[in-house]
This record gives C-alpha cells, sequence and structure tokens, in this order.
C-alpha cells in the first residue's frame, strides 16, 4: 500500500526546515572565513573560529525569541558560548591586541 502525502497536509511549520535551521548557511559560513581569516585557506585561527561561533550564536538568539521553550537547542547555545570564551580567553592570553581587535570587530564585549 503506497500512502501519498501531499504538501497541503504537511503543517507550515515544517515546510520551511531550511529557513528554519540553527546552523548559519554555507555562503554565511564563506563570508565569515572570507572577512576573518589571517591567511588564505585558514579556518582553524581563535578569530575565524569565534567569528563562526558568534554568527551561529546571534542565529540562536533569534530562534529563542519566537522559541521560548526549546530547552534543547539553548543546552547548544550554552556550550558555543563557553566555547567561543575559552577561544577568546586563548587569544587574550596568547597576543591581547588579537583579542582587542576582534571583539571590537565582532562589537561583543567580554
Amino acid at each position: 500500500m503506497i500512502i501519498k502525502v501531499l504538501l497541503d497536509d504537511i503543517p507550515a511549520c515544517t515546510q520551511n526546515i531550511k529557513d528554519s535551521t540553527l546552523s548559519i548557511t554555507a555562503e554565511e559560513k564563506a563570508k565569515v572565513l572570507k572577512e576573518f581569516a589571517t591567511k588564505d585557506g585558514d579556518t582553524g585561527s581563535p578569530e575565524v573560529q569565534v567569528a563562526i561561533l558568534t554568527s551561529r550564536i546571534n542565529t540562536l538568539t533569534e530562534h529563542f525569541k519566537t522559541h521560548k521553550k526549546d530547552n534543547h537547542s539553548r543546552r547548544g547555545l550554552l556550550k558555543m558560548v563557553a566555547q567561543r570564551r575559552k577561544l577568546l580567553d586563548f587569544l587574550k592570553n596568547k597576543e591581547e591586541q588579537r583579542y582587542k581587535n576582534l571583539i571590537s570587530r565582532l562589537s561583543i564585549r567580554r
């Protein structure tokens, strides 16, 4: 027995799965890489990692404005914030000028 599912039968909240993803798009990630990379092909420097995490954090923050009870994703957000804090602490201990430059470029506070 084959069951046909029409798009009209699917709730609207599940139709836009790609629009409501909790991660950043490949285009947005490429833009962040281009802007914050210290050299060509750089994906591992603290600046790039912090910039990508900041983008993901901002996306999740917008998600929580409409989905207040999404506690599973909120835990992921807290883990990302902690990871970003660790990377920023590392950068501050290693080279404080790079740290100050990065937080000013990303408009984040200590």
